[in-house]
């Protein structure tokens, strides 16, 4: 449930940008590896982020696919699976595998995204396309200047191209966002308190205390928040809908440093980070990332590119498409250039 790499099995896992930077999380090892080169195709997991955060504070072109789209040995509201890779291809590639049918998924789509073999992607027909821009996620963290700026800028290219952009209006609540958090805190709790005292006692502190405020939560509370969660979905859904695609920040910040569990650090803010993620999740929509620009301080800020439930493949495209005609100046440098790494 972390946005970094710390972890108390693993120890901390840091940026190849930059060591003193975090990976983002939870997928912080497949995002690392995918950035520093281990291999061309990573698989993330992503309940509300989870595979878009490293994809902006990586520079990495990643896709959150539709729900049930890549079967899960282990389905839950919300959570899904899908490629962490540099360029979208790659990701197109990965998900023409990954997506193949498992019965153990009994949540799964049905078989038959249209994905060739070997796959080449399109282009987006942008003359055509009528295209969101959302840069207030109505709660949590107010958006960076420099990373809405870097947006702003991505957008300016679509509607070059002749794509109409059209501003959206916030339809997240801070209060949906405090739900959902309790929510999660209640999941964790239960799995927390499943485990042996020798167990529990090397979970990490921030982890723990996180999930332990959720004893008071009672049967009715719990039901509340469960509502909020569909409240969400219907939200993004009617939101989203009018437009063949949303473009936003993926987070509000740009990469914080490594050692800390979360963007502000180690207290307790609840999920401010994950406005512009989260309700993708919950509405089942694919949601990518690709890096749209760096901070002055060289930190890569990624754009975050939704679909409509399904359009897993007009979402590659335009992620494919922005990485050909964006910004030269917005392209990571890969491989990462020599001394880049280092604190």
């Amino acid at each position: 449930m972390l946005s970094s790499g710390v972890s108390s099995l693993h120890g901390c896992t840091r940026s190849p940008w930059d060591e003193r930077l975090t990976t983002g999380g939870s997928s912080s090892g497949a995002g690392a590896a995918a950035a520093s080169g281990y291999g061309p195709l990573h698989v993330g997991t992503d309940i509300g982020g989870s595979v878009r955060l490293p994809g902006t504070w990586l520079g990495l072109t990643t896709l959150k696919p539709s729900a049930g789209r890549v079967p899960l040995d282990t389905p839950y509201l919300g959570r899904v699976a899908g490629p962490m890779t540099r360029t979208a291809a790659d990701a197109a590639l990965l998900l023409s595998v990954i997506s193949r049918p498992d019965p153990r998924d009994w949540t799964a789509l049905p078989p038959g995204l249209p994905l060739p073999e070997p796959f080449v992607l399109g282009s987006p027909r942008l003359q055509t396309a009528r295209i969101g821009l959302l840069l207030d996620a109505g709660c949590g963290t107010a958006v960076d200047p420099e990373v809405r700026a870097v947006v702003e800028t991505a957008a300016s290219v679509f509607a070059a191209a002749g794509a109409e952009v059209v501003p959206v209006e916030p339809f997240m609540t801070p209060e949906w966002l405090t739900r959902l958090d309790e929510f999660w805190r209640v999941r964790s709790l239960v799995e927390l308190e499943a485990l042996s005292a020798e167990a529990q006692d090397r979970v990490l502190p921030f982890v723990r205390r996180w999930a332990e405020t959720a004893r008071d939560v009672d049967g009715r509370q719990l039901m509340r928040d469960y509502a909020a969660t569909m409240a969400i979905q219907q939200a993004t859904v009617a939101a989203t809908e009018p437009f063949d695609l949303v473009l936003s920040p993926v987070a509000p910040m740009a990469a914080f440093p490594a050692e800390w569990p979360m963007p502000w650090g180690d207290g307790d803010e609840a999920m401010p980070h994950i406005g512009f993620t989260a309700p993708f999740n919950l509405s089942g929509q694919p949601a990518g990332t690709v890096n749209a620009g760096f901070t002055a301080d060289g930190r890569t800020v990624g754009l975050q590119v939704s679909g409509r439930r399904f359009d897993d493949v007009g979402v590659l495209e335009a992620l494919h498409w922005f990485e050909q005609h964006g910004p030269a100046a917005a392209r990571p440098a890969w491989p990462i250039p020599p001394g880049r790494g280092q604190p």
